[in-house]
């Protein structure tokens, strides 16, 4: 995810992905250095599929990128590492990001009434 252009509903997205200290502390465990899930998981004292559901959700927003390497034993081992990120905001960067928003608070489309449909808004 890089800093610039970015729109007001990814901004939303990535607010809402960080809004959780489970996905957050994932993110400062992974600023050491990259890390298998199994590891990840015991160092940050959460079950795997836990894990996984957060690290899913960061991935979807950019913030971390996962990598497949295989074992000597020939097992596959997944590794996360913290993707490069940059991200400045301030009350313009704000007000610009609002006027285009599609989704709601939620992150859900945004739902428009009826009379609003009607009247073109």
């Amino acid at each position: 995810m890089g800093q610039t252009e970015i729109t007001g509903d990814e901004l939303v997205r990535v607010f809402a992905a960080l809004a959780n200290p489970h996905r957050l502390r994932t993110i400062a465990a992974l600023v050491g250095g990259r890390a298998y899930v199994s590891q990840l998981a015991r160092d940050l004292g959460m079950s795997r599929p836990l894990l996984q559901v957060h690290l899913r959700r960061l991935e979807a927003v950019g913030l971390v990128s996962p990598h497949i390497e295989v074992s000597e034993d020939g097992k596959a081992m997944k590794f996360y590492e913290v993707a490069p990120f940059a991200l400045t905001v301030t009350p313009e960067i704000l007000a610009a990001a609002a006027a285009p928003l599609t989704t709601d608070a939620d992150g859900a489309p945004e739902r428009r009434s009826a009379e609003s449909r009607e009247n073109g808004d």
